[in-house]
C-alpha cells in the first residue's frame, strides 16, 4: 500500500489509467462524431474520385486479357491471346492504351495515345514490331468507339466497344493484315 501512496505522490496526486474512461459523456460524444465526420468526408473524396471521370474512356482503366483471331493477309486465319493495358486521364477524356497480341506464327504490339472532345476522338498509334506509327481519328459514344487508323501506305478501321467489365475489339485493315477481332474482359 505504500507504494501506491509514494506513486500518487511523485504523480502529483493525479490517477493514471485510461484518457476514455476519465472522459465526461460530453467530450466523449463529441469526439465520435469529429470522427464519423471525418469519416464520410474521407469516404466521399474517396467515391468521388471514381466518379470525378466522366469522359467517353472513364470506365476502361485497368488490365484486359482474352483472346480472339487473327486474318492474315493471305485470308487464313490464327487464334491470338492478347492482353491490354489503358491508363485513363484528363478527367477520362485521355487514353493510353498497350494492346499485344500474339498467336503461334503472328505477334502485334500496338500502342495509342487518344484524346477526346465530346464525341470526337484523336491521338496517335504505334505498331512496335514492324516499326509503323500513324494517326487515329473516329467518334465515341456510349461505350463505343469508331475509329480510323491511318499510316503512309496502311489504313484500318477499328470498332472497340466496351460495356461492364466485357469489351469488344475489331480491326479491319485493307493490306499487311485483313483484321483481327477479340474480346477481352477486365482482369
Amino acid at each position: 500500500m505504500e507504494h501506491l501512496r509514494e506513486y500518487h505522490a511523485a504523480a502529483g496526486g493525479k490517477r493514471r489509467g485510461n484518457k476514455a474512461a476519465q472522459m465526461t459523456p460530453a467530450l466523449a460524444f463529441a469526439r465520435r462524431l469529429v470522427f464519423a465526420i471525418a469519416t464520410l468526408l474521407v469516404a466521399s473524396m474517396w467515391g468521388s474520385a471514381s466518379h470525378a471521370q466522366t469522359g467517353p474512356f472513364a470506365g476502361m482503366a485497368g488490365n484486359w486479357s482474352g483472346a480472339g483471331t487473327v486474318t492474315l493477309d493471305d485470308g487464313s486465319t490464327e487464334r491470338i491471346r492478347c492482353r491490354a493495358s489503358y491508363a485513363v486521364g484528363a478527367g477520362g477524356n485521355g487514353l493510353q492504351q498497350t494492346l499485344t497480341c500474339a498467336s503461334d506464327s503472328y505477334k502485334f504490339n500496338l500502342a495509342t495515345n487518344i484524346t477526346a472532345q465530346g464525341a470526337a476522338i484523336s491521338g496517335t498509334w504505334s505498331e512496335a514490331s514492324r516499326n509503323i506509327n500513324g494517326n487515329l481519328e473516329g467518334r465515341s459514344g456510349g461505350g463505343n468507339f469508331q475509329v480510323v487508323a491511318t499510316a503512309p501506305g496502311f489504313t484500318a478501321n477499328i470498332t472497340l466497344t466496351t460495356r461492364g467489365n466485357k469489351q469488344s475489339v475489331v480491326i479491319r485493315a485493307e493490306n499487311q493484315f485483313r483484321g483481327a477481332t477479340i474480346s477481352l474482359s477486365r482482369i
